[in-house]
């Protein structure tokens, strides 16, 4: 057997109410043991049985690539929270978020999309008619919540309010896996920030009538799971990449990038994502895997404008000897989040000079959020910065 890992972060409310001195329990076959989350409520890395890599390397139907664990989670005066079929592949780390509160909450987590098979797409023109198009909006923006509607467009089901960041790491966590080859994992995440982006830049739903941005249904859009379990690696390339998104030239609007898994189904002109992984290990690009599979007239765009988040990156890294109002602005940020985790060392003073301290403050910031732990604020950081900061300050809204 190989070994995977997991990491086990809990929340009272949302991610600005870390809970402390929790016990986590993770049972599977013949496995059995309890952690307890740190002052920032997550577990150590805890160390788990996987199968051999290989069988999420190609298609097969014979031996499930991942194995699947439990996870009960209780703290005295909350009630009890259940994950169940929690998904642990070879070499990767997988990352679960879990909510206590006053009602003990259950969770039965489906199995992946590429062993069980999700309901196939309806294949749809990417190319729509001008009659077609709900309201297009004058430029792509990212938003930094969407609404995600959980059933097909017209069944009554719950809609729930999701950073656009976690939904995309959600559908690429859902719909590949995370063992792949980093160029296939590119272009399929590549392909989901297209497709959600082009829901987003058309108003595709809101046009015709609906109050939410996308649903759930692999079968209208993309798959996408409440609480389902991430794949650090799929989130450091979701972190790196989720502004790229792909586009026909002459075109403003983002490519309705439809995929299959190029084994049950395979629609011509549509992303293979089992071909992505072979194409990936052949020495193919991200571009040149979705140049080969939709056309070649394609380019790979940058979405400048996010909506509704108080980002204002600088357009530059920060880090050891960088100064002024922007270093300022992220020591004045973290101070404010080490209320909520108090693993976070302070800064002082938050004088704009970027010191080991604040390098310091940096680092366990990325750890505690399951970052590249480099000391240096990059867009990703800058980013979740950002937003944990309107978390525990209370600035956050829906959309």
């Amino acid at each position: 057997m190989a070994k995977g890992y997991l990491i086990v972060n809990v929340y009272l409310e949302d991610i600005g109410h870390p809970v402390a001195g929790a016990t986590v329990t993770v049972t599977g076959d013949n496995y059995e043991q309890s952690f307890i989350t740190d002052e920032d409520g997550k577990t150590e890395k805890i160390t788990l049985d996987a199968p051999n890599i290989e069988y999420s390397q190609y298609p097969q139907d014979y031996v499930k690539p991942y194995s699947t664990y439990d996870v009960t989670v209780t703290k005295p005066g909350l009630n009890t929270s259940i994950v169940n079929n929690v998904e642990i592949l070879p070499e990767e780390t997988s990352l679960q978020n879990v909510f206590i509160g006053k009602e003990k909450n259950i969770i039965d987590l489906p199995e992946h999309c590429l062993w069980e098979g999700c309901e196939p797409k309806i294949p749809e023109d990417p190319i729509k008619e001008e009659g077609e198009l709900g309201r297009v909006l004058p430029r792509v923006i990212i938003p930094e919540y969407i609404i995600v509607h959980d059933g097909i467009p017209t069944a009554s089901a719950t809609d729930y309010v999701v950073p656009f960041i976690d939904y995309i790491k959600n559908v690429a966590s859902s719909e590949i896996y995370s063992t792949w080859h980093r160029e296939a994992i590119k272009a399929n995440v590549h392909a989901i920030v297209s497709f959600t982006l082009n829901r987003i830049f058309t108003e595709w739903y809101r046009g015709r009538g609906y109050s939410f941005t996308i649903t759930s249904s692999p079968a209208y859009d993309q798959k996408w799971t409440k609480d389902r379990t991430i794949f650090q690696t799929i989130s450091n390339v979701v972190d790196e990449y989720f502004r790229y998104y792909i586009r026909l030239d002459g075109m403003i609007q983002p490519f309705l990038a439809q995929y299959n898994d190029g084994q049950k189904t395979n629609n011509p002109g549509w992303l293979s994502q089992w071909g992505s992984q072979d194409l990936a290990t052949r020495g193919y690009s991200a571009l040149q895997i979705l140049r080969y599979y939709y056309t070649n007239n394609l380019t790979l765009q940058v979405a400048e404008e996010m909506i509704g988040l108080p980002t204002s990156f600088p357009g530059y890294n920060l880090q050891m000897g960088s100064c002024g109002s922007y270093v300022q602005k992220l020591q004045v940020e973290l101070n404010r989040i080490r209320g909520n985790y108090p693993g976070i060392p302070a800064i002082s003073p938050a004088d704009g000079q970027y010191g080991q301290s604040t390098r310091n403050a940096v680092e366990a910031f990325q750890r505690a959020f399951n970052l590249p732990v480099t000391g240096i604020v990059n867009f990703a950081t800058w980013y979740k910065i950002s937003y944990v900061f309107g978390a525990v300050a209370g600035l956050s809204a829906g959309v």
